[in-house]
């Protein structure tokens, strides 16, 4: 085998409190603006929305809300939230939900960086990114899709 060195950098919090704690600690790493990526209503019916943004206004961040991602997100979906990112400046992009809703942000972190359309330099030219708006996730799913929470992979968008 070939010698080569693996790097990792992703940190799971795990626990009781944790997406608090979390928050609190991680918050401290980034920039001012947070993107708020979340699914349906379930977030805001629970009272977990507002818990993330009283938290992450305690962390001094303005939070931009993004929020309507669907199972198998758009690819329109996808342009918006890179958009969005764009014209707000977001420094660093807060995924709440499932595996669509962070699936979504990857990509959303890809592109928001990207000159072009990373549909045709994915598909087209062969090529990917190497750049990324820096995110991270609070998984509110249990069971098999709960371990699909970090990373940088390439999950392919619905387009429409």
């Amino acid at each position: 085998m070939n010698s080569f060195t693996y790097q990792y950098p992703v940190r799971q919090h795990f626990g009781k409190g944790c997406a608090e704690n979390a928050i609190k600690e991680e918050m401290k790493l980034v920039g001012r603006n947070v993107l708020l990526a979340y699914g349906g209503g379930s977030l805001k019916r629970t009272g977990l929305y507002d818990k993330m943004v009283d938290w992450l206004h305690e962390c001094g961040k303005n939070v931009t809300d993004f929020g309507g991602i669907m199972p198998n997100p758009t690819y329109a979906k996808v342009q918006e939230g890179a958009r969005i990112v764009r014209e707000q400046g977001i420094d660093f992009i807060l995924a709440v939900g499932g595996g669509s809703v962070i699936d979504c942000c990857k990509i959303v972190s890809a592109q928001a960086k990207l000159n072009e359309d990373i549909w045709e330099m994915q598909y087209a030219k062969h090529q990917y990114p190497t750049e990324f708006v820096p995110m991270g996730a609070v998984v509110t799913a249990s069971g098999p899709g709960a371990s699909r929470t970090t990373g940088r992979s390439s999950p392919t968008p619905k387009r429409s």
